[in-house]
């Protein structure tokens, strides 16, 4: 009885870090989407990927790679940068929740990829559904919808790239590295963005950085050391619920019952790939 309470106890540690760090990431993006008006989708991209940057450069320190790696970081740095960008385009024109469900189709793209199992083929029929739902119901413009799919595609991209950048380069440098490249990339969108030396939005794009970066990234990291990384990939699956959440409390967002219902499609579809497949895709520091 003692045992299995120790292994409840160490399993509820790392999983209160997952949803904590699931929380942190989609309060940033309510919050991110408050300084459209202000600094515009591309500029406020911008600024989180820049401040991420100066924190995780301040914090790894990494030295300079040789070529190929840096080759490699630089790749891994532009799938960043547009996933930021039209991730930041799509929430200009959808609903927080409705942004991150679609969006979501990446990496469950990435769980199900080259799998000849028919069950995984159910999880994807599931996503389909919740997405056509949601782009046919009314609320989801088609652009928006189109640039949450980029979005998603830009993510499926992140994760295939993180899992080489994690074999080549040590701790959290080669995700700084790549941060700063993003960060760079970014520039020419930033700049027409538009009031990004005001100090209000300086500052408020600085928590978002926090909230949606440093802070989930910290916490999942430290989840990842104990916690099974399918258990991991099905709490992830959580997501687009919590965005829905955020959405309705920071952005006063509400959701019809058909919404809710593509929602809970692409959840189960997430969560179902994720056990099928026994690990959980990757975590996009910035999305």
């Amino acid at each position: 009885m003692a045992a299995r309470a120790l292994i409840r106890r160490s399993v509820a540690a790392p999983t209160a870090l997952v949803v904590c760090g699931i929380a942190s990431t989609q309060v940033g993006g309510a919050v991110a989407k408050t300084l459209f008006d202000r600094s515009g989708p591309a500029g406020t991209a911008f600024l989180r990927v820049a401040f991420a940057a100066v924190v995780l450069l301040a914090l790894w320190r990494p030295a300079v790679p040789a070529r190929r790696d840096f080759a490699l970081a630089a790749l891994f740095g532009l799938a960043l940068a547009g996933m930021n960008l039209s991730f930041y385009e799509a929430l200009d024109r959808l609903p927080l929740g409705i942004a991150v469900t679609i969006e979501f189709v990446g990496p469950l793209g990435v769980a199900v990829a080259g799998s000849r199992r028919a069950l995984d083929g159910v999880w994807v029929l599931l996503a389909a559904a919740g997405v056509v739902l949601l782009a046919r119901g009314g609320s989801a413009p088609a652009l928006g919808v189109g640039l949450a799919l980029l979005a998603g595609g830009c993510w499926a991209a992140y994760i295939v790239l993180s899992a080489k950048v994690g074999g080549v380069f040590p701790g959290g440098t080669g995700l700084a590295i790549a941060m700063a490249v993003g960060a760079v990339a970014l520039v020419p969108a930033g700049a027409a963005g538009g009031r990004l030396g005001d100090p209000a939005v300086l500052g408020a794009a600085l928590g978002v950085a926090l909230l949606s970066s440093v802070i989930p990234y910290s916490l999942e990291l430290e989840a990842l050391r104990r916690l099974p990384k399918r258990v991991f990939g099905i709490l992830m699956s959580i997501e687009p619920a919590m965005a829905a959440l955020a959405g309705l409390i920071v952005l006063g967002e509400g959701l019809r019952a058909r919404d809710v219902v593509a929602i809970a499609l692409v959840v189960a579809a997430s969560a179902g790939a994720s056990l099928s497949a026994g690990e959980g895709a990757a975590r996009p520091i910035d999305s």
